[in-house]
């Protein structure tokens, strides 16, 4: 289910891959998604602060492939959901 808003999010909204980005637009963001492997994860919930965090079951090459990416992606910060209803699944989540 994540996947498929995934991947709305990504052609409707903007969504930035990668922790550094992830550090660069932590103001901006409303929400981030963090594989379960991600090394970083304790950095990016700190920056988090109150905003809604989701932890994808997969590891960062099943993250990367569901996001339409031939690569590993560790986290993925939301700016904009466009048209999609992940706000709602990563609020549940």
């Amino acid at each position: 289910m994540i996947a498929k808003e995934l991947v709305r999010a990504i052609s409707t909204g903007k969504v930035i891959f990668g922790y550094k980005q992830a550090i660069k637009k932590a103001n901006d963001a409303k929400a981030y998604i963090i594989s379960k492997d991600c090394p970083k994860k304790k950095e990016i919930m700190e920056i988090a602060k109150d905003k809604p965090i989701y932890i994808y079951k997969g590891n960062n090459i099943e993250l990367g492939a569901a996001c339409g990416k031939p690569f590993g992606v560790s986290v993925i910060t939301i700016l904009d959901e466009g048209k999609s209803n992940i706000m709602n699944i990563i609020a549940k989540g």
